[in-house]
Parts: structure tokens; sequence; C-alpha cells
């Protein structure tokens, strides 16, 4: 639901990330939010946003290279990508 707002309110994309999988403080917690990201990305598909403007990644909490990279790597990708549909549709409306 806050993945969806976001994109909602005009982000141009968002990533999620949580601990490594099968080392979860709350056990599970991991692999409900990569099903909810999947399921978010399938919703954005579904009304022409883009499921790939929205990731899941795993890592730990020393990883902060890794965490680095991954934050330039989706910045690429939504700079490839351009501005979200959504902001688009509603400033031609405005126009």
């Amino acid at each position: 639901m806050h993945i969806l707002r976001a994109f909602e309110k005009g982000v141009d994309g968002a990533y999620v990330v949580g601990c490594m999988e099968g080392e979860c403080h709350y056990t599970s917690g991991n692999f409900r939010a990569r099903k909810r990201v999947e399921q978010a990305a399938k919703i954005l598909d579904t009304v022409g946003v883009g499921g790939e403007r929205v990731r899941m990644c795993n890592l730990s909490a020393g990883e902060g290279p890794r965490f680095a990279e991954y934050a330039v790597e989706m910045y690429g990708l939504i700079k490839e990508l351009g501005p979200n549909p959504i902001k688009s549709k509603a400033k031609k409306k405005a126009a």
C-alpha cells in the first residue's frame, strides 16, 4: 500500500531493502516484504506505470557499500525509464 501510494503521489521509482533471507529478526518479514513488492510490481504493470520501477533488495546491516551500489543502479534505471507516467498525465490535465 505504501509503495503504491508513493507512485500515486508521483515518485519515479522505489526500492525496498530488507534483511538477508532467512536472517530477519521478524522471522519471515523479509519474505512477506518481497511478496508485497512483487504484487506492487504487477499492479504497476497493470496500470501502465511499469513494474520495473520497484525492486526488493536483501542486505545485511554491514553492507553499506552494496546499499550505495543498489541506490546508484536504481537511480540509473529510473533515469533511463524517465518520469513516472502518472506524473506526466497529471501535468497534461492541469495544462
